[in-house]
């Protein structure tokens, strides 16, 4: 099989296409034959080891000390099922199914094996592949971080600070499901895409303030780490709920203490990745009360492509690549941007 793989931090052009064997898939697993990957903001981090301040050395510490741990990168997938382990009675060769690899990457690649009772489910007909690879990264953490850690209750309102992103666009629709008010921040070319998705409100950050002016929340959500404790408690009400999705190293050890102190709540930590909660938010785009957001699908031909748009900080929600059987080199970074790519919104 042929995959991207990576020996070294840095850039995209740290990525390599090689060829690898074909994995076998023990008695407990399944073999899937990817259909199509994403490239997430958790690839980003790994590949270039880009950490909030502070946490360089527990980045190596996670992802490999002298050289990355696990050198295909690749955290969501949806596919079919080519083979099953002899223990293996929930799957069948043929089944179309959406995996979250998640922290254990591996989906840049042409298969991959996954433990049968692990984090994978099968996809709903009414999803594309490219949708369903699309579901399990932003929604999962938008889901935990809304619903199990920040307790969402209907009728409160929310703020989502980089409300376009792969999470961000993944609360604001899932916020909006559960009965919030919803305001989202974003840039004013992505304002009509976060209505779009839900919001009742929408923040141009470049023109106002949301701690300066505007309404109190009773839950604040930063997923782009551009909301400190320090910035964001004057936006909460009294007991308001801060979810610090992407925040800096010293929100994340001493937040919590900082708002207790002003009768307030900083939730952070590291989002669940359990197939129950896969299965909830899976369940929930089937019956068309989520859509996961695509800026842009590229080919297999082009991950360095894909790798070098999600590394501008600009991206719409999620960039799909899908996986084909190729023979050919894939072309250049500079190659496949001149080609460009599809841009698909919705």
């Amino acid at each position: 099989m042929y995959a991207y793989t990576y020996t070294e931090y840095g850039s995209p052009d740290v990525l390599n296409y090689v060829e690898l064997p074909t994995p076998t898939p023990k008695a407990n697993e399944v073999l899937i034959r990817i259909v199509a990957t994403t490239v997430s903001a958790g690839d980003w981090r790994a590949r270039s080891l880009t950490m909030p301040a502070g946490l360089g050395l527990v980045g190596r510490l996670v992802f490999g000390i002298t050289r990355p741990r696990k050198p295909v990168l690749g955290t969501d997938l949806s596919g079919v099922v080519e083979a099953i382990g002899a223990d293996v009675t929930t799957f069948q060769p043929g089944d179309a199914v959406i995996g979250f690899p998640g922290a254990g990457f591996g989906a840049h690649a042409e298969y991959i094996t996954m433990p049968a009772d692990g984090k994978i489910v099968r996809k709903p007909e009414n999803l594309t592949f490219e949708e369903a690879a699309a579901i399990p990264f932003g929604a999962t953490t938008a889901y935990d971080f809304l619903i199990n850690k920040g307790k969402l209750r209907a009728g409160e309102r929310v703020l989502i600070n980089g409300a376009s992103g792969s999470v961000g666009s993944a609360c604001v629709q899932l916020a909006k499901h559960f009965g919030a008010e919803v305001t989202g921040i974003c840039s004013a070319t992505n304002g009509h895409l976060v209505r779009s998705i839900g919001a009742d409100h929408v923040i141009d950050y470049n023109t106002q303030d949301f701690t300066k002016e505007g309404p109190q929340y009773d839950m604040v959500v930063d997923t782009v780490d551009t909301a400190p404790w320090d910035r964001a408690r004057h936006a909460l009400v009294p007991n308001g709920r801060m979810l610090l999705i992407a925040g800096s190293t010293s929100d994340m050890i001493l937040g919590w203490l900082k708002a207790r102190l002003r009768g307030k709540r900083l939730i952070g930590g590291v989002a669940s990745e359990s197939v129950g909660i896969l299965r909830k938010v899976v369940d929930l785009a089937a019956a068309g009360d989520f859509h996961p957001v695509i800026d842009r699908s590229f080919d297999f031909s082009q991950m360095i492509a894909a790798h070098t748009h999600v590394d501008t900080g600009h991206k719409k929600g999620n960039v799909v690549v899908t996986v084909n059987q190729i023979s050919k080199s894939p072309r250049t970074a500079d190659e496949e941007l001149r080609l460009g790519a599809a841009v698909h919104v919705g």
